[in-house]
């Protein structure tokens, strides 16, 4: 299966077979003399934040979550913010395992229900925002895909995330509303994966979020479908029990949820709780 990464600076992607690497970053930059994560570096001599702050984050908040990880460190000069974008169950699975993060932020309850069932959240998640699927298609729909059915033809080639994850999970629940049922070509891990499927012409239709399909920026073209309503997805988040830098995590988090933020995440297709 081709897998798209984009790597900078500020954001590492992480999918279902990269928790073993996942750990061994974590590891290594914790270790580090000057990584910033420890719990002296949280405030400075100031009393003002800084150090790094660690997101694990559902892959769908990559664009939003971007973006308003700058406005972070703009506010608070002595941070950094280092995303971890995946499937939001293979997050789960990492910090179960011990990977050292701050904040999670998961595409449903399910998964985060992993993370606070093991004793690894700080408090009780809060939804901080909803996300509803679509199905994207290759520009001009040259398939006339007009609804969830359309999918079942012989014609398209159709891709999905695993079930395991938040997307494709929703994507069971809306078949299974449509009583439809529907064999794809593949099982991508993660809603990016399954988008890129049709951006580079691989697949012919996913179901992913409308997130997703707005982030594409015309690579692909969004259908609506009914069904969708039946598989709204909340987005918990929370500050994790080991956190290393809990005081710059809990700011974050406040920043998501603040009016700025939830302007950030509506303007990239997300709605309110």
């Amino acid at each position: 299966m081709t897998r798209i990464a984009r790597r900078n600076r500020r954001v590492l992607q992480v999918t279902g077979a990269g928790v073993a690497a996942l750990l061994a970053l974590s590891a290594c930059s914790s270790s580090g003399a000057d990584s910033g994560t420890g719990s002296d570096a949280s405030a400075g001599a100031s009393g003002e934040l800084s150090g790094t702050v660690n997101v694990f984050a559902a892959a769908s908040l990559t664009e939003s979550f971007t973006k308003l990880g700058e406005e972070f460190e703009k506010r608070h000069p002595g941070t950094k913010v280092v995303f971890n974008f995946g499937g939001s169950d293979s997050l789960a699975a990492g910090i179960t395992s011990g990977a050292p993060a701050d904040v999670f932020a998961s595409a449903s309850p399910r998964t985060m229900k992993v993370v606070t069932d093991a004793g690894d959240a700080a408090g009780t998640p809060a939804t901080f925002v909803r996300n509803q699927l679509e199905i994207a298609t290759l520009p001009g729909n040259p398939d006339r895909i007009a609804t969830l059915k359309d999918l079942t033809a012989s014609g398209p080639k159709v891709v999905l995330c695993d079930r395991a994850a938040p997307c494709g999970a929703a994507a069971e629940k809306a078949l299974t509303a449509a009583d439809l049922e529907l064999t794809p070509v593949s099982y991508e891990d993660d809603v990016k994966s399954a988008l890129n499927k049709v951006v580079l012409k691989e697949a012919d239709a996913a179901v992913v979020y409308r997130t997703d399909v707005r982030a594409a920026s015309g690579r692909v073209e969004g259908v609506e479908f009914p069904e969708a309503a039946e598989a709204i997805n909340d987005y918990p988040i929370t500050l994790l029990k080991d956190a290393p830098n809990a005081e710059a995590g809990r700011a974050f988090i406040e920043l998501v949820r603040s009016a700025e933020g939830r302007e950030v995440l509506t303007g990239a297709g997300f709605t309110a709780p």
